[in-house]
């Protein structure tokens, strides 16, 4: 199950990005981090560190 980030929570810090293990983090066209679900291993790294937890297991 990969992680998904809340964009309406999302505050565009970026800190997701340089915790993840695959870099499965990117930036979008609005400025805020997106999960690729092919990369994401799950590990909840993001999560654990994004400061306004924006980042939670998706439920697809």
């Amino acid at each position: 199950m990969a992680y998904k980030i809340d964009p309406a929570k999302c505050i565009a810090c970026h800190t997701c990005m340089g915790a993840c293990p695959v870099m499965a983090i990117s930036v979008g066209p609005d400025g805020k981090c997106v999960i690729d679900p092919a990369k994401c291993i799950s590990c909840g790294t993001c999560a654990a560190i994004c400061p306004v937890a924006a980042i939670a297991p998706d439920a697809k």
